[in-house]
């Protein structure tokens, strides 16, 4: 393996930046000082007026395979994640047939271990009669992320509504709880009074008004009930709502916390508002909702109610997504993007480039336990990337490397750009080419 000297490069760790000289040397982070004196074999970086981030952990992604494969497969993505600074995936069990199975679950990490050039890891589906089989994960907790619940239907058949089926899960597991939370009823009920009003003309603008802010609430709190009632480890996807931020709290440090919210960077981007632009392309569930919703998730992500930022990447066809509102998918690709969207943020004065770091890879790192990474730590895997905070990335069908083809953020211009990503010290992405010569690895968990 290549060893790499990064000179003169400012390393954002752990609250504060700092510019340093970085070593990385046989996959692993070997040393940081304000100058290093190597003379053994390595490649050169200036990293002068760059900055050197940990590599982002995305605690949700779809990537489609098996059996979705017509819209992403883990190899399209995990490609598309690392360009956009992500070194680490966790994705969901909501695909064809479903991850509800222990030999389900390890033919995606064998997919993985040959076509994915990031670090990997797969949540075990929950499914109303799967809770025995479940309950096996605890046997290798070290080697999986979590067990995925969907309290509220999303894509693929996966609802769990079940109240003997929950009560097992979050008593019985030994792993990490993560929950999609939406009513399931209250959305029913709200789409048949949309339909009587409206027959079948509804659009996009109304997704967020059929999926509303009672619906995430009421799904929301029933987790939490139950998490409390057992202490459970329960952790709660894409937070959408004002409302829901009353579940959470900052009073406790992330390691200490045993209930933790994810918010997603489409719903720190995004407003109600932006449906008359984007329609469908922006249909997601939860849904992205009124400005309010997205200025609290702001407060909160700032003052430490919410933990991790994620992005929830769901692609679909550009023709699935063509259709009327009532038969589009629901879902957006976003993985290729986060870090830049982040970084948009920063420069707006939305929150600090040390706060996006801990928000997206310190924070990942400590809410699952994950071992030696998430940090730019001597000793720690080399997982990281360089950002030109001056360099413009203008996103255009020529370097948009989802599967699908489309982005929402076609023919805009981010003001930041990534030019190296390192995976496993490994350099997989510079400058638009990739380097597929190394798979990334499986993430291992201190629990």
């Amino acid at each position: 393996m290549q060893n790499y000297l990064i000179r003169n490069i400012a390393v954002v760790n752990e609250g504060r930046t700092q510019v340093q000289d970085v070593l990385l040397r046989n996959g692993r982070i070997e040393k940081l000082a304000p100058q290093i004196n190597e003379k053994s074999n390595y490649t050169e970086i200036n990293g002068e007026g760059k900055h050197l981030l940990p590599g982002a952990i995305d605690d949700q992604v779809h990537f489609r395979e098996p059996g979705l494969t017509h819209k992403a497969n883990i190899h399209s993505e995990a490609r598309a994640a690392v360009a956009g600074g992500v070194t680490t995936f966790m994705e969901m069990p909501n695909t064809k047939p479903e991850a509800i199975t222990q030999e389900r679950l390890e033919e995606k990490y064998n997919i993985a271990a040959n076509t994915s050039i990031a670090n990997y890891s797969f949540f075990m589906g929950v499914s109303n009669d799967n809770a025995e089989e479940v309950l096996r994960t605890n046997e290798k907790k070290d080697r999986v992320c979590g067990v995925k619940i969907f309290m509220g239907s999303s894509t693929g058949n996966m609802l769990v509504d079940n109240f003997v089926t929950l009560n097992k899960i979050f008593s019985g597991t030994e792993l990490l709880i993560a929950t999609h939370c939406e009513d399931e009823k209250i959305i029913r009920d709200n789409m048949e009074q949309f339909k009587r009003n409206k027959g079948d003309n509804l659009s996009a603008s109304d997704h967020p008004l059929i999926r509303n802010e009672e619906a995430c609430f009421e799904s929301s709190f029933t987790a939490v009930q139950l998490a409390k009632k057992y202490d459970s480890r329960l952790h709660i996807l894409h937070i959408s709502t004002e409302k829901e931020l009353q579940l959470f709290s900052n009073m406790l440090p992330l390691a200490e916390k045993r209930i933790t919210a994810e918010v997603c960077v489409h719903h720190l981007w995004f407003s109600a508002d932006d449906y008359a632009q984007y329609g469908n392309l922006i249909k997601c569930n939860p849904a992205i909702k009124a400005p309010k919703h997205r200025e609290a998730l702001w407060k909160a992500l700032v003052d430490d109610r919410l933990d991790i930022i994620a992005t929830d990447h769901a692609p679909h066809t550009w023709e699935e997504k063509q259709q009327p509102y009532l038969q589009s998918p629901s879902g957006v690709p976003l993985v290729q993007h986060t870090v830049l969207m982040m970084l948009e943020a920063v420069k707006q004065g939305r929150f600090t480039i040390e706060k996006m770091v801990e928000k997206m890879s310190h924070a990942p790192a400590i809410c699952f336990k994950i071992r030696d990474r998430g940090y730019i730590r001597e000793g720690y895997f080399a997982d990281v990337v360089i950002a030109d905070l001056n360099a413009g990335t203008k996103v255009s069908k020529e370097n948009i490397y989802y599967h699908c083809g489309w982005s929402p953020f076609e023919g805009h211009q981010f003001s930041a750009g990534l030019t190296h990503t390192f995976v496993n010290g490994h350099l997989a992405y510079e400058n638009g080419q990739f380097n597929e010569s190394e798979k990334g690895q499986r993430i291992t968990f201190a629990r």
